[in-house]
C-alpha cells in the first residue's frame, strides 16, 4: 500500500541499539523490501494476521503488543509504518530516554504529532486530529498497547508520561487519491470487515477547517518521495465547503485561543508537572 515504512525504520535506527520489525503475510514484496535495508540492527519477525478479527481495530494493538514482546531492552520506541521522526530530534529524544531511565514516576514518553493530509504540503490541526500521542515506553512496567494501538496502558491505567522532546511526522494521509481510496477500504476492514467497502469507493480528501499548509521541514528521509508527489490537493475552502461541523472546530479553535484550552481533547496519558 505504498507506505513509507522503509522511511520510518530509517528514521529510528541511529537511535536504537535494535530494531524489531513484525511483517505479516503478504505477497507484495514487504518483508524482501525491509531486509532490503540492510542494517544489522534490524530484526524481522513474522507475525499471523487473522482476518477475521474485524473488530474495534483490536488486531492493531495484538499485533504492536507481540512485536513488544520481541524486544530486549527496556526502553522501547515504537513507530508505525507511516509514522516518520524526524532527524533534528533525535539527540532530544536520547537525551529524554536517559534522563528519565530510572525515574520511576516515567512509564514513558509523550511525542508531538504532525498529521499530514491530502499532500505533504498541508497539515491536518483541528480538535478531531490528537495532538500528542506515547511512542517510548519501559517495558518492565508491564505497559500494552490498547484497542487500535493508538496509545498504551498500564494495568488497564492510562500511563504516566514526561515530554520527549521529539515529533512524529504522520503521513497516513497522504497517497495519491486512488491509492488512499484502497488503502482505506483495506484498513477499515480490521474495524467493521467488509460494511463500508461500498462507502469508501467514493473516497475523496476532503477539505476542512483546520487543513493548514505545512511551513516546517520534513525529514531527510522523506525527501525523494517527496519530491515525486504526483498529484496536488488544495486545501483552502470555498464557502460552499463549509458545514455545521467546521463551524462548530471554528468556534473550538477561537474558544482555545482565547482560554489556552481545547474542548474535548481526549489525552490518551497522564502527563506529570
Amino acid at each position: 500500500m505504498d507506505y513509507p515504512v522503509v522511511e520510518s525504520i530509517k528514521s529510528l535506527l541511529p537511535l536504537v541499539d535494535e530494531m524489531i520489525v513484525g511483517v505479516g503475510q503478504s505477497e507484495d514484496g514487504t518483508r524482501e523490501l525491509i531486509a532490503s535495508i540492510g542494517d544489522s540492527k534490524i530484526k524481522i519477525f513474522d507475525s499471523y494476521w487473522d482476518t477475521n478479527k474485524t473488530q474495534g481495530g483490536l488486531i492493531l494493538s495484538e499485533k504492536t503488543n507481540e512485536a513488544l514482546a520481541h524486544c530486549a531492552n527496556d526502553w522501547c520506541v515504537y513507530l508505525q509504518g507511516d509514522e516518520v521522526l524526524h532527524e533534528a530530534d533525535l539527540n532530544s529524544l536520547r537525551q529524554n530516554l536517559i534522563k528519565y531511565e530510572n525515574d520511576k514516576q516515567v512509564q514513558g514518553l509523550l511525542f508531538k504529532y504532525l498529521h499530514f493530509y491530502g499532500s505533504y504540503e498541508v497539515i491536518a490541526t483541528s480538535r478531531n486530529w490528537y495532538r500528542s500521542e506515547i511512542r517510548a515506553i519501559k517495558k518492565h512496567t508491564g505497559i500494552q498497547s490498547v484497542g487500535d494501538a493508538q496509545g498504551f496502558r498500564v494495568n488497564a491505567q492510562k500511563a504516566y508520561v514526561r515530554d520527549s522532546g521529539a515529533r512524529v511526522f504522520h503521513y497516513g494521509w497522504v497517497k495519491p487519491p486512488e491509492n488512499m481510496r484502497t488503502k482505506k477500504k483495506l484498513l477499515d476492514r480490521w474495524w467493521h470487515g467488509t460494511k463500508k467497502d461500498e462507502e469508501n469507493k467514493n473516497f475523496e480528501f476532503k477539505k476542512s477547517y483546520g487543513l493548514r499548509k505545512f511551513k516546517g521541514a520534513h525529514p531527510q528521509v522523506m525527501a525523494t518521495r517527496i519530491i515525486k508527489q504526483g498529484w496536488t490537493f488544495s486545501h483552502k475552502m470555498s464557502l460552499n465547503d463549509w458545514n455545521l461541523t467546521n463551524l462548530n472546530y471554528f468556534a473550538s479553535d477561537v474558544f482555545e485561543r482565547v482560554f489556552k484550552f481545547r474542548i474535548g481533547e481526549y489525552k490518551n496519558y497522564r502527563l506529570l508537572k
